[in-house]
């Protein structure tokens, strides 16, 4: 039986994801932001981390986020509308960590994202994805730090977890775990997920709706 048949919170999350989820726009700069009407909760990771397939798995869409092998494509905030009429937005960040992106354009991003996270006041809490074949890098550190200095509540997900051996999981899992206790800003549960397998899909489904209502704390 899956999270979604014996949590109800999970059930009316898989409704919601189940039914209407549109791209709204992309937002290059804070001034093409939309309206802050409704609660939003925003996806932010290294380049490659999985992200695009993440927000395709919790939406059960094959192309609402577009996955790429090129790192670093994504360099504009992108919104998407969960429900009819809109219950929340989903916020795919900029990834980052592109080690071969020119200083104008790092510090494009890093002033794009700040300024979002310490402004937007309907942004109820970000997820931070994290490769759990490579743990909590120091450019992963990095932005937790930027998260606990702009007081954007997060919590930190591990993607393609069916990549590793278990035991190696549970390693890097409590690795995350101790990291995550290190810092303010961060929800003190782990997930632990597979776009490819499912895995841990209906727990952050419920995970996101109770940020977006604002029912965890």
């Amino acid at each position: 039986m899956s999270e979604a048949e014996v949590n109800p919170l999970a059930k009316e999350a898989s409704r919601l994801f189940s039914g209407r989820v549109d791209f709204l726009l992309s937002a290059p700069a804070l001034k093409f932001l939309p309206e802050p009407t409704v609660p939003e909760v925003a996806f932010c990771g290294r380049s490659n981390v999985g992200k695009s397939s993440l927000l395709n798995a919790l939406t059960g869409r094959r192309s609402l986020a577009r996955t790429s092998v090129t790192p670093g494509r994504t360099q504009e905030l992108n919104f998407f509308e969960v429900g009819e009429p809109t219950q929340f937005r989903l916020v795919d960040m900029p990834g980052y960590g592109f080690a071969k992106a020119p200083p104008a354009v790092v510090e494009k991003w890093r002033r794009l994202v700040r300024d979002f996270l310490r402004g937007r006041v309907v942004l109820k809490r970000t997820l931070l994805l994290v490769d759990a074949r490579h743990g909590v890098k120091p450019v992963d550190i990095e932005m937790m730090q930027m998260l606990d200095e702009s007081a954007a509540s997060y919590r930190v997900v591990l993607t393609k977890a069916d990549k590793i051996k278990a035991s190696e999981l549970e390693a890097v899992l409590a690795k995350t775990q101790a990291e995550a206790r290190k810092h303010s800003a961060a929800y003190p549960v782990v997930h632990v997920t597979s776009s490819e397998k499912g895995m841990g899909i209906d727990d952050l489904r419920a995970a996101l709706l109770e940020d977006a209502l604002g029912l965890a704390e």
